[in-house]
């Protein structure tokens, strides 16, 4: 980090199945720049979750990321989700009342008043739902043969409908970062939206879904730079 630029907090979210470990490796490069990193393990997605509890929802999770931002400390906050978390992470900004500085949608959806990630999904995701979603009906198994850490999914939380005032629309900064290299991406329409959107600043790189593992060093250079791209 050069003299000139300030400490900034970065505070990343995973998407469906996931853990906070899928940020691992972004989470040590943002600290050793000399930024402060959080990554966020949403409720229902811990190692061991309590079995038999209420099922998390959108609402739990995004209560979970709010807890998170007012345990930050002083200075400008980035509020980075991959994938599902997109919706988590507007909720979050939208109901904050510690102001977050920039938004990073990181392949992930960018939502509405009234969006779910049931509604935004393509059939692809759909159906895998509900395939997983068999076994008890409350949670959504992880593909068979992924990271042995990934987790069921709460069900409810990929349903409900979101709720957004114009808070998402107030943050200063709004990114958006298209993976472009894979065939299921539910995201083509929402990028052929938004880089003709002089409010958003979108990057296309040539990678699969899994931006953090495929392009760690161009989507470090997003997150820490100092000013709008296209």
């Amino acid at each position: 980090m050069s003299a000139q630029a300030q400490p900034r907090t970065f505070v990343l979210v995973p998407g469906a199945w996931h853990g906070a470990w899928a940020w691992d490796g972004i989470v040590a490069r943002l600290r050793e720049a000399g930024h402060r990193a959080v990554a966020v393990t949403l409720d229902g997605l811990e190692p061991d979750p309590s079995p038999g509890g209420p099922a998390a929802n959108l609402d739990t999770h995004i209560d979970r990321v709010l807890t998170v931002l007012d345990a930050c400390g002083p200075g400008p906050i980035t509020l980075c989700a991959h994938s599902y978390a997109g919706l988590v992470v507007a909720g979050a900004a939208d109901r904050s009342t510690r102001p977050v500085d920039r938004l990073v949608f990181c392949d992930a959806f960018v939502p509405a008043d009234g969006d779910s990630w049931w509604g935004l999904a393509n059939d692809h995701y759909r159906n895998r739902v509900i395939a997983g979603a068999r076994a008890d009906g409350r949670t959504v198994a992880p593909p068979a043969g992924t990271d042995p850490r990934r987790r069921p999914h709460p069900l409810a939380s990929l349903l409900q409908r979101l709720r957004l005032g114009d808070g998402m629309d107030r943050v200063a900064r709004r990114t958006f970062i298209y993976a472009s290299a894979w065939a299921a991406t539910p995201f083509q329409d929402q990028f052929k939206r938004l880089r003709t959107d002089p409010d958003w600043e979108v990057h296309d790189l040539a990678v699969g879904h899994a931006v953090y593992n495929e392009a760690p060093d161009p989507l470090f250079a997003i997150l820490t730079d100092d000013g709008p791209s296209r």
